[in-house]
């Protein structure tokens, strides 16, 4: 199987951290190379997908797009969703979200990957990125009010949870863009994600 994939230098790092599958022939392009003129692909992946300066190649087969907040149907009808922030690739399990008509397909490209994966529900956040955008929310929360440092969150996030990284670190690493965009998609129908205070002034850049 010849997979192509659109991804910056970290995704492609954590990508090929992962085990390769011996059947599987990756092919790795930048984001100045548009997937729909890549031809004889079996199964591509958008990594770099912007909704907002991009649109979504139409190819017989379906595509799979790193898109954690937008939903299936709000997407064209060939798009695979996955959680590629920054972070997520390297994970065990893969979340994935398909219609019923692609879930076959995207079964096939992740075993031929040889990653294990699930079937998210189709939701902003799917299912790792919204409980981690939370603990991030209210790690600025808690900073906002001096309840202590980053650096102290963090180590104790860490000691306390076994996590990889401290909230701080996975906002870092995600991007706050990615973390607000999300925050404020998850806070039109539940008043605890609303971002922090904080949290939007960093990433305004109007610390007060």
């Amino acid at each position: 199987m010849r997979i192509v994939v659109r991804a910056s230098e970290t995704q492609k790092e954590e990508w090929l951290s992962k085990p390769a599958a011996p059947g599987a022939k990756v092919v790795f392009i930048d984001a100045g190379t548009e997937l729909v003129s890549i031809q004889n692909a079996d199964a591509c992946f958008d990594l770099l997908f912007d909704k907002s300066t991009a649109s979504v190649p139409s190819t017989r087969k379906p595509v799979f797009i790193n898109t954690v907040v937008e939903l299936l149907n709000e997407l064209p009808g060939n798009c695979i969703r996955i959680n590629a922030w920054n972070g997520f690739l390297k994970r065990d399990v893969i979340e994935i979200v398909a219609s019923e008509k692609n879930k076959a397909y995207a079964a096939a490209v992740m075993e031929q990957l040889g990653w294990k994966y699930i079937f998210a529900p189709d939701i902003a956040g799917m299912i790792a990125a919204r409980s981690i955008s939370m603990i991030i929310n209210e790690a600025y929360y808690a900073f906002g009010d001096k309840v202590s440092s980053k650096q102290d969150i963090d180590t104790a996030m860490k000691l306390g949870t076994n996590y990889p990284y401290g909230p701080f670190e996975w906002a870092a690493k995600i991007g706050l863009q990615n973390i607000c965009s999300l925050l404020n998609a998850l806070s039109v129908k539940d008043d605890r994600y609303i971002a922090a205070p904080y949290l939007r002034q960093e990433l305004t850049g109007n610390i007060m």
